[in-house]
């Protein structure tokens, strides 16, 4: 395929129609990936939780991002920033998952941040205090201080290998978004 082509959509916008894999990662044309969440799709709050939450199950969170995405769109004005900062933590696990500490922690971080304004609230019985404590405990076990990184022994993990481990751990232990009806 010519280097220049870009997939374009009805409307002429640019859309990449590579098939991915499971963590969102672009593979080469043909090869086959895990099916894509449909764009635009416009779900109740509990529809949005009940499908992001099968997503995350299934070690999909970057396909669990994209339907937080469609929410944080779609949704009425006092809810977008809500499901922005789901979109984070999704992305954040994302990033950790595929190696990247440093992307990861700061994405969980800023989702973590933004949902400290829901805590007491806790919209659509999201858990969002065991939320906010999973993603900043990720984000620190993911995370090599500066100093570390520089002094480390070459025999430890690299922060890459330490951030794939823990984001594939993490994607297991993370936290359902609603508790479980009894």
């Amino acid at each position: 395929m010519d280097e220049t082509h870009r997939d374009r959509d009805a409307e002429g916008r640019a859309r990449n129609a590579r098939p991915r894999d499971g963590l969102g990662r672009p593979l080469p044309h043909g090869a086959e990936g895990v099916e894509r969440q449909p764009e635009g799709v416009v779900r109740s709050p509990g529809e949005t939780l009940r499908e992001a939450q099968r997503l995350l199950d299934a070690g999909m969170p970057f396909h669990a991002h994209e339907v937080f995405e469609d929410a944080w769109k779609s949704g009425p004005e006092e809810d977008r920033e809500l499901w922005r900062a789901m979109a984070q933590l999704a992305v954040g696990l994302t990033h950790t998952a595929r190696g990247n500490a440093v992307g990861g922690g700061r994405l969980l971080r800023r989702g973590a941040s933004v949902l400290g304004a829901y805590r007491t609230r806790e919209p659509y019985g999201i858990g969002v205090g065991e939320l906010i404590d999973w993603a900043r405990e990720l984000a620190e076990r993911v995370e090599l201080p500066e100093a570390a990184n520089a002094a480390r022994d070459t025999a430890r993990p690299t922060g890459r290998e330490r951030a794939a481990d823990a984001g594939v751990d993490a994607a297991a232990k993370a936290p359902r978004l609603r508790p479980r009806r009894a």
